[in-house]
């Protein structure tokens, strides 16, 4: 049976809040992120990696780490993909140079939803606030970069990057050929770990996705969400003080 199975949701479920909960911690996620990918060299921030780029999940994060790293002539030493606010908080302690990928909280939840089923909409929205809020303290010791950035000119995100941390990071050319090359990638990843391409999973535009994510639509509008939407939009204009999303 699959883990995602309907008979596991209730599992399932206070399995996602409590990880949600604790990976705004350091303390309490790193720990055990370090054990659990110990053999995975790319994940988890340490004192000598070059960069971290994080987000929650469905912000772009396997296109702006794939994208980074065709462009660069050598390899660099990254941490990514924990979708953990613990890991940001850790690389400004350590000092290493972060990129904070962020969404709108609409279609970021949405996504999200789709890519985790038996997830609620209150549980989905509840983790995004609480991801961005751990952030907001460190806004200015990092460099934010909303999904639209992403999508459009990854290459500029990275001089930014080098502008303020004084880094030589080649920048992706974001023509389409290069970000052909990315998403070409990014399916040969995704048949790798599923045996197929995933269109729920994939991390880029699908349309079967769009149409899942308009099916549950009506959740994240629910009324009893209202007050949670509007903190998360709230969060995300701090962030992003040019959004005009609404």
């Amino acid at each position: 049976m699959n883990r995602k199975d309907i008979w596991f949701r209730p599992l399932r479920q206070a399995v996602y809040s409590v990880r949600s909960f604790a990976s705004t911690s350091p303390a309490l996620y790193l720990a055990f992120a370090r054990r659990r990918y110990r053999d995975v060299p790319d994940r988890v921030v340490e004192a000598d990696t070059e960069l971290v780029i994080e987000g929650f999940q469905r912000s772009g994060n396997t296109f702006s780490v794939i994208a980074f790293e065709v462009a660069q002539p050598r390899q660099v030493k990254t941490a990514h993909h924990l979708h953990a606010a613990a890991q940001i908080v850790e690389a400004v302690r350590l000092g290493v140079p972060t990129i904070v990928l962020i969404r709108e909280p609409r279609g970021s939840v949405l996504s999200h939803m789709v890519r985790e089923p038996g997830i609620s909409a209150s549980q989905a929205l509840t983790a995004w606030v609480r991801f961005y809020e751990r952030i907001l303290p460190l806004r200015d010791r990092v460099v934010v970069a909303d999904f639209s950035e992403v999508t459009t000119d990854v290459g500029a995100v990275i001089a930014r990057v080098n502008e303020r941390y004084g880094t030589a990071f080649a920048e992706f050319d974001h023509t389409p050929d290069e970000v052909a090359r990315v998403f070409a990638l990014i399916e040969d990843r995704n048949r790798i770990r599923y045996g197929a391409v995933s269109e729920t999973t994939v991390p880029r535009p699908s349309t079967e996705r769009d149409e899942r994510k308009d099916a549950l639509r009506s959740q994240f509008q629910a009324d009893r969400l209202a007050r949670l939407r509007d903190r998360a939009f709230m969060v995300y204009r701090s962030l992003v003080p040019s959004a005009t999303v609404t």
